[in-house]
């Protein structure tokens, strides 16, 4: 089924799909093929038939944990994870499978942001097995997001202790940024690349000797082992360029268009999407508006991307515009609830108003303004050098499309801001700026003009964001816990040397971005 899953990395689902039902056809009891075509229908927005594969596999399978962890997602976004809880409840009471199915728990939890349970589990978990690297591993990452930074140091040597080649473990360790990797941990690290051939986990070592060997000052080294990261991420799953989707976006989306379609008499909208590029600044932003009594954090969020696959199923990408233009008023208006209701599963206040700070949403700010036409938009914005590089040196899940060479890196942000500037100019005045560079240098002065823009009254703990005690699960998490500062500043300067291929992308791009400030650009999110 390795063409299967490579066709779904690529996002061809009926590709995916072809494959998968040729396999079934000669072998009706694989399970694994079950599983994956419940993927696919889960994609495509037949939630129904992914349920009634994934329970058929399960009832021919008790312990077929795959089946029990994609089931848990799924029910989880149908906004049905107490139904998720309870079976997963159920399995406990089994020892036989009680530890893999507390495993899947503290998963679940963390995705539900319920992470002081979680934690209790996770305790549970190591006090059963003290010796098993992986239950430390998760513990480390579940301390981290809550904020417990030094015993997340800990529970990550704790893990490596015992298996020193883990990568999951390295870069849960590296990418506490707040913390330096020394010479005993670069001795590690390369053994464990001389024993480690899964190429995933050696995409998490490179990256963790990446940092490691960059806190030591030995940046070209550092430089090629975030190369040799990328070389391979590349490989198992290239990137899909969005260039053709901001071409079809500008042509689709016109002034005509939206005075055609948009009633801004539908209501207020409680929603705050802070878009942008991965590693602009957009954590420290939804930190401080959380900060604010009116507004709740909610992290990125996967919902309108799942209403984006529901209601384009296995149309080609480039149509699906065509598609969001004939969707009718009641349609419109349907998919807006929709979002909003599958969001109401995260909130944890009574809070009018919430963020959204998944950043790839700016591909959607389309539909954005087709379902939620009073919903704000914050673009966080980064110096163009300083942001694609942080990209490069940042591990990303290998289910995200990202780009993963320096080349691709510029045609990224020249995409995402041709989008933008696209949607400036179509409904000007929509989308409030935020520059980290100038966050830095004037906190309450940019700080005054964002709640301005929102229609929220200026309040002082937004100023105090790194006293917020809110559980925060990206890389930027400990950054946002100590005060705004310009430690760090020019990191992307050490690499200077191999950044050019990236330098001539962006071309102009670098010059004409303006802000207050140091003209570095680099920034500690």
């Amino acid at each position: 089924m390795a063409d299967a899953v490579n066709a779904l990395r690529r996002n061809d689902l009926r590709g995916a799909e072809a494959l998968i039902r040729k396999r079934l056809a000669t072998d009706p009891q694989d399970l694994e093929a079950a599983r994956l075509l419940a993927g696919v229908a889960a994609m495509t927005g037949s939630s129904a038939d992914a349920e009634a594969l994934l329970r058929g596999a399960i009832a021919r399978a008790p312990a077929f944990v795959l089946a029990y962890s994609d089931l848990v997602s799924l029910l989880c976004r149908l906004d049905r994870a107490e139904e998720a809880i309870a079976l997963l409840d159920n399995v406990i009471e089994d020892p036989s499978r009680r530890l893999w199915a507390m495993s899947l728990k503290t998963t679940l939890l963390a995705g539900e942001r319920r992470i002081e349970e979680a934690l209790h589990i996770h305790e549970q978990l190591i006090a059963h097995a003290p010796g098993a690297a992986v239950p430390w591993m998760n513990y480390g990452l579940a301390l981290r997001t809550a904020g417990r930074l030094h015993d997340a140091v800990a529970a990550y040597r704790r893990s490596l202790e015992i298996d020193a080649a883990n990568g999951f473990a390295w870069l849960g360790l590296a990418n506490l940024r707040t913390i330096r990797l020394g010479s005993d941990d670069v001795a590690l690290l390369e053994r464990a690349l001389e024993t480690v051939h899964d190429d995933a986990q050696r995409i998490q070592l490179h990256f963790a000797l990446g940092k490691a060997l960059g806190d030591l000052n030995q940046f070209e080294r550092s430089f090629r082992q975030y190369q040799m990261a990328n070389d391979i991420r590349g490989r198992l799953v290239p990137y899909r360029a969005v260039d053709g989707d901001v071409r079809e976006a500008e042509a689709a989306f016109t002034p005509k268009f939206f005075a055609e379609r948009v009633d801004r008499d539908m209501g207020d909208s409680e929603a705050i999407f802070i878009v942008g590029m991965p590693r602009s600044g957009s954590t420290l932003i939804e930190q401080i508006l959380d900060s604010h009594p009116l507004v709740e954090g909610l992290g990125e969020l996967f919902e309108l991307q799942n209403i984006v696959t529901r209601v384009i199923g296995t149309t080609p990408q480039d149509v699906w515009y065509e598609t969001m233009a004939n969707l009718t008023a009641d349609e419109r208006r349907a998919l807006g609830q929709s979002y909003l209701n599958s969001v109401r599963r995260h909130r944890k206040t009574d809070r009018p108003f919430f963020t959204d700070k998944m950043p790839s949403n700016w591909q959607y700010l389309g539909l954005i303004y087709l379902i939620l036409p009073n919903a704000k938009i914050i673009d966080a914005r980064r110096h163009p050098v300083a942001c694609c590089f942080s990209n490069f040196t940042t591990y990303f899940n290998l289910q995200t499309n990202v780009p993963t060479s320096l080349e691709e890196l510029a045609h990224h942000y020249c995409s995402y801001t041709r989008m933008i500037s696209h949607f400036d100019a179509t409904l000007p005045g929509r989308i409030h700026p935020v520059q980290y560079e100038r966050l830095i240098d004037d906190i309450e002065g940019e700080v005054r003009r964002l709640l301005a823009h929102l229609g929220l009254p200026f309040e002082n703990a937004c100023l105090r964001f790194h006293e917020n005690p809110r559980a925060v699960d990206t890389p930027s998490s400990e950054q946002v816990r100590i005060p705004i500062n310009r430690k760090g500043l020019g990191r992307w300067q050490n690499y200077e040397p191999w950044l050019a291929p990236l330098q001539m992308e962006l071309g102009s791009l670098i010059e004409t971005y303006s802000h207050s400030g140091s003209e570095d650009g680099e920034t500690r999110l």
